[in-house]
Protein backbone atom coordinates (compact mmCIF):
# COMPACT_ATOMS: atom_id res chain seq x y z
CA UNK A 1 0.00 0.00 0.00
CA UNK A 2 1.35 3.40 -0.97
CA UNK A 3 0.36 6.56 0.81
CA UNK A 4 0.58 9.76 -1.17
CA UNK A 5 -0.18 13.20 0.17
CA UNK A 6 -1.55 16.14 -1.76
CA UNK A 7 -3.57 19.13 -0.66
CA UNK A 8 -4.88 18.96 2.88
CA UNK A 9 -7.07 15.90 3.45
CA UNK A 10 -6.62 14.74 -0.16
CA UNK A 11 -5.26 11.20 0.16
CA UNK A 12 -4.95 8.42 -2.36
CA UNK A 13 -4.11 4.89 -1.23
CA UNK A 14 -2.62 2.84 -4.05
CA UNK A 15 -2.17 -0.93 -3.90
CA UNK A 16 1.02 -2.55 -5.12
CA UNK A 17 1.79 -6.23 -5.52
CA UNK A 18 5.31 -5.95 -4.05
CA UNK A 19 5.61 -3.08 -1.64
CA UNK A 20 9.20 -3.51 -0.53
CA UNK A 21 11.09 -6.48 -1.94
CA UNK A 22 12.98 -8.52 0.62
CA UNK A 23 11.33 -6.95 3.64
CA UNK A 24 9.89 -9.26 6.28
CA UNK A 25 7.48 -8.09 8.93
CA UNK A 26 6.87 -10.11 12.07
CA UNK A 27 4.58 -9.25 14.93
CA UNK A 28 7.10 -9.59 17.77
CA UNK A 29 6.92 -5.95 18.81
CA UNK A 30 6.71 -5.38 22.54
CA UNK A 31 4.52 -2.34 23.04
CA UNK A 32 6.42 0.78 22.13
CA UNK A 33 4.95 4.24 21.80
CA UNK A 34 5.16 5.96 18.43
CA UNK A 35 4.14 9.61 18.13
CA UNK A 36 2.82 10.57 14.68
CA UNK A 37 2.84 14.32 13.92
CA UNK A 38 0.92 14.79 10.66
CA UNK A 39 -1.60 17.47 9.70
CA UNK A 40 -3.28 15.49 6.87
CA UNK A 41 -5.92 13.53 8.73
CA UNK A 42 -6.21 10.68 6.23
CA UNK A 43 -2.44 10.08 6.15
CA UNK A 44 -2.27 10.18 9.94
CA UNK A 45 -5.09 7.65 10.17
CA UNK A 46 -3.51 5.32 7.60
CA UNK A 47 -0.19 5.42 9.47
CA UNK A 48 -1.91 5.00 12.85
CA UNK A 49 -3.88 1.95 11.66
CA UNK A 50 -0.79 0.27 10.21
CA UNK A 51 1.31 0.83 13.32
CA UNK A 52 -1.48 -0.40 15.60
CA UNK A 53 -1.59 -3.59 13.53
CA UNK A 54 2.17 -3.93 14.12
CA UNK A 55 1.64 -3.87 17.88
CA UNK A 56 2.68 -0.28 18.66
CA UNK A 57 0.90 2.17 20.90
CA UNK A 58 0.23 5.21 18.70
CA UNK A 59 -0.32 8.83 19.66
CA UNK A 60 -1.33 11.30 16.92
CA UNK A 61 -0.80 15.08 16.89
CA UNK A 62 -2.02 17.31 14.06
CA UNK A 63 0.42 20.22 14.32
CA UNK A 64 3.80 21.24 15.71
CA UNK A 65 2.83 22.61 19.14
CA UNK A 66 0.60 19.58 19.80
CA UNK A 67 3.46 17.32 18.72
CA UNK A 68 5.92 18.97 21.11
CA UNK A 69 3.42 18.78 23.99
CA UNK A 70 2.66 15.11 23.22
CA UNK A 71 6.36 14.27 23.05
CA UNK A 72 7.00 15.76 26.47
CA UNK A 73 3.92 14.11 27.94
CA UNK A 74 4.22 10.64 26.38
CA UNK A 75 8.02 10.33 26.02
CA UNK A 76 7.63 8.22 22.87
CA UNK A 77 10.14 5.64 21.69
CA UNK A 78 10.06 7.16 18.19
CA UNK A 79 8.48 10.11 16.37
CA UNK A 80 7.12 10.03 12.83
CA UNK A 81 7.16 13.69 11.82
CA UNK A 82 5.82 15.43 8.72
CA UNK A 83 8.24 18.06 7.44
CA UNK A 84 5.58 20.38 6.03
CA UNK A 85 3.36 21.27 8.96
CA UNK A 86 1.26 24.46 9.10
CA UNK A 87 2.69 27.32 11.13
CA UNK A 88 5.59 25.55 12.85
CA UNK A 89 7.38 23.34 10.34
CA UNK A 90 8.85 19.91 10.99
CA UNK A 91 12.42 21.17 11.31
CA UNK A 92 11.47 23.45 14.20
CA UNK A 93 9.45 20.70 15.82
CA UNK A 94 12.30 18.19 15.50
CA UNK A 95 14.75 20.63 17.07
CA UNK A 96 12.38 21.38 19.95
CA UNK A 97 11.60 17.70 20.59
CA UNK A 98 15.32 16.92 20.78
CA UNK A 99 16.07 19.81 23.13
CA UNK A 100 15.51 17.99 26.43
CA UNK A 101 16.07 14.36 25.49
CA UNK A 102 17.13 12.52 22.34
CA UNK A 103 14.40 10.56 20.61
CA UNK A 104 14.70 9.01 17.13
CA UNK A 105 12.76 10.88 14.45
CA UNK A 106 11.61 9.55 11.08
CA UNK A 107 10.63 12.43 8.80
CA UNK A 108 7.95 12.29 6.13
CA UNK A 109 8.38 14.75 3.29
CA UNK A 110 6.76 15.57 -0.03
CA UNK A 111 9.89 17.50 -0.98
CA UNK A 112 12.57 15.85 -3.08
CA UNK A 113 15.28 18.51 -2.77
CA UNK A 114 18.48 17.21 -1.17
CA UNK A 115 18.82 20.39 0.90
CA UNK A 116 15.57 19.66 2.75
CA UNK A 117 16.76 16.19 3.74
CA UNK A 118 20.16 17.49 4.83
CA UNK A 119 18.41 20.15 6.93
CA UNK A 120 16.40 17.42 8.63
CA UNK A 121 19.53 15.46 9.52
CA UNK A 122 21.13 18.66 10.81
CA UNK A 123 18.42 19.05 13.48
CA UNK A 124 18.61 15.41 14.56
CA UNK A 125 16.35 13.38 12.25
CA UNK A 126 17.46 9.75 11.88
CA UNK A 127 15.78 8.84 8.62
CA UNK A 128 13.23 10.06 6.11
CA UNK A 129 10.62 8.78 3.70
CA UNK A 130 9.51 10.71 0.64
CA UNK A 131 5.80 10.80 -0.19
CA UNK A 132 4.32 8.72 -1.72
CA UNK A 133 5.57 6.00 0.61
CA UNK A 134 4.67 2.41 1.36
CA UNK A 135 3.14 1.69 4.75
CA UNK A 136 5.06 -1.57 4.75
CA UNK A 137 8.32 0.30 4.18
CA UNK A 138 7.41 2.71 6.97
CA UNK A 139 6.95 -0.24 9.33
CA UNK A 140 10.31 -1.73 8.30
CA UNK A 141 12.11 1.59 8.83
CA UNK A 142 10.54 2.05 12.27
CA UNK A 143 11.51 -1.45 13.30
CA UNK A 144 15.11 -0.87 12.17
CA UNK A 145 15.38 2.46 14.02
CA UNK A 146 14.06 0.93 17.24
CA UNK A 147 16.50 -1.99 16.97
CA UNK A 148 19.32 0.52 16.59
CA UNK A 149 18.06 2.46 19.59
CA UNK A 150 18.08 -0.74 21.68
CA UNK A 151 21.63 -1.50 20.56
CA UNK A 152 22.77 2.01 21.47
CA UNK A 153 21.30 1.70 24.96
CA UNK A 154 23.06 -1.57 25.71
CA UNK A 155 26.34 -1.38 27.66
CA UNK A 156 29.26 -1.27 25.24
CA UNK A 157 31.87 -3.92 25.91
CA UNK A 158 34.50 -2.51 23.57
CA UNK A 159 37.56 -0.52 24.51
CA UNK A 160 38.19 2.99 23.25
CA UNK A 161 39.58 3.24 19.73
CA UNK A 162 42.45 5.63 18.99
CA UNK A 163 43.31 6.68 15.46
CA UNK A 164 45.91 9.43 15.62
CA UNK A 165 44.32 12.40 17.41
CA UNK A 166 40.88 10.81 17.09
CA UNK A 167 39.62 8.94 20.16
CA UNK A 168 36.30 7.07 20.14
CA UNK A 169 34.97 5.79 23.46
CA UNK A 170 31.95 3.51 22.80
CA UNK A 171 31.26 3.03 26.52
CA UNK A 172 30.70 6.74 27.06
CA UNK A 173 29.66 7.35 23.44
CA UNK A 174 32.25 10.12 23.44
CA UNK A 175 34.48 11.37 20.62
CA UNK A 176 37.47 13.67 20.99
CA UNK A 177 40.01 15.11 18.55
CA UNK A 178 43.24 16.26 20.15
CA UNK A 179 41.51 16.13 23.54
CA UNK A 180 38.63 18.36 22.45
CA UNK A 181 35.19 16.75 22.69
CA UNK A 182 33.19 16.59 19.47
CA UNK A 183 29.39 16.68 19.67
CA UNK A 184 27.91 14.07 17.34
CA UNK A 185 24.31 12.97 17.01
CA UNK A 186 23.68 9.32 18.01
CA UNK A 187 23.47 8.34 14.33
CA UNK A 188 26.70 10.18 13.46
CA UNK A 189 28.46 8.37 16.30
CA UNK A 190 27.24 5.01 14.98
CA UNK A 191 28.59 5.76 11.49
CA UNK A 192 32.00 6.86 12.77
CA UNK A 193 32.21 3.89 15.14
CA UNK A 194 31.32 1.47 12.33
CA UNK A 195 34.22 2.82 10.26
CA UNK A 196 36.62 2.88 13.22
CA UNK A 197 36.10 -0.76 14.17
CA UNK A 198 37.60 -1.82 10.82
CA UNK A 199 40.23 0.81 9.92
CA UNK A 200 41.34 0.71 6.31
CA UNK A 201 38.34 -1.39 5.25
CA UNK A 202 36.31 0.32 2.53
CA UNK A 203 32.58 0.21 3.16
CA UNK A 204 30.14 0.84 0.35
CA UNK A 205 27.26 3.17 1.13
CA UNK A 206 24.89 0.18 1.06
CA UNK A 207 27.07 -1.73 3.55
CA UNK A 208 27.11 1.25 5.90
CA UNK A 209 23.33 1.52 5.65
CA UNK A 210 22.97 -2.15 6.52
CA UNK A 211 25.41 -1.94 9.44
CA UNK A 212 24.16 1.34 10.90
CA UNK A 213 20.55 1.79 9.74
CA UNK A 214 19.77 -1.93 9.80
CA UNK A 215 18.57 -2.27 6.22
CA UNK A 216 19.87 -1.82 2.68
CA UNK A 217 18.50 0.94 0.49
CA UNK A 218 20.26 1.13 -2.85
CA UNK A 219 18.73 4.57 -3.40
CA UNK A 220 19.98 5.84 -0.04
CA UNK A 221 23.58 6.67 -0.92
CA UNK A 222 23.00 10.38 -0.60
CA UNK A 223 21.76 9.87 2.96
CA UNK A 224 25.10 8.32 3.87
CA UNK A 225 27.01 11.05 2.03
CA UNK A 226 25.13 13.77 3.92
CA UNK A 227 25.93 12.25 7.31
CA UNK A 228 29.60 11.62 6.47
CA UNK A 229 29.95 15.23 5.30
CA UNK A 230 28.55 16.46 8.63
CA UNK A 231 30.88 14.17 10.61
CA UNK A 232 33.87 15.46 8.67
CA UNK A 233 32.98 19.08 9.35
CA UNK A 234 32.62 18.38 13.06
CA UNK A 235 35.98 16.57 13.13
CA UNK A 236 37.60 19.61 11.49
CA UNK A 237 38.41 17.76 8.30
CA UNK A 238 40.16 19.58 5.48
CA UNK A 239 38.44 18.58 2.25
CA UNK A 240 41.71 18.68 0.33
CA UNK A 241 43.49 16.20 2.62
CA UNK A 242 41.16 14.50 5.13
CA UNK A 243 42.88 13.29 8.28
CA UNK A 244 40.40 10.62 9.28
CA UNK A 245 37.71 9.60 6.78
CA UNK A 246 38.86 8.66 3.30
CA UNK A 247 36.57 8.70 0.28
CA UNK A 248 37.10 5.92 -2.25
CA UNK A 249 35.41 7.40 -5.30
CA UNK A 250 32.78 5.18 -6.81
CA UNK A 251 32.91 2.81 -3.84
CA UNK A 252 32.46 4.34 -0.37
CA UNK A 253 34.36 5.32 2.77
CA UNK A 254 37.05 4.04 5.12
CA UNK A 255 38.78 5.32 8.24
CA UNK A 256 42.44 6.21 7.75
CA UNK A 257 45.33 5.52 10.06
CA UNK A 258 46.75 2.74 12.15
CA UNK A 259 45.92 2.27 15.84
CA UNK A 260 47.94 4.48 18.18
Amino acid sequence: MLVTGGPAHDLHILFASAEWPGATITNDVTERTVLVVEDEEAIAEAVRARLLSEGYRVVVASDGPQGIEASRRERPDLVVLDLMLPGMDGLEVCQEIQRDEWVPVLMLTARTEEADKVAGFAVGADDYLTKPFSLRELAVRIRAILRRKERMQQPAGHEAIARGELLIDPGRRRVTVGGEEIELTPLEFEILYALARDPGVVFTREQLMERVWGYRDFAGGRVVDSHVARIRRKLGEDGAEPRFIRTVHGVGYSLKGAPS
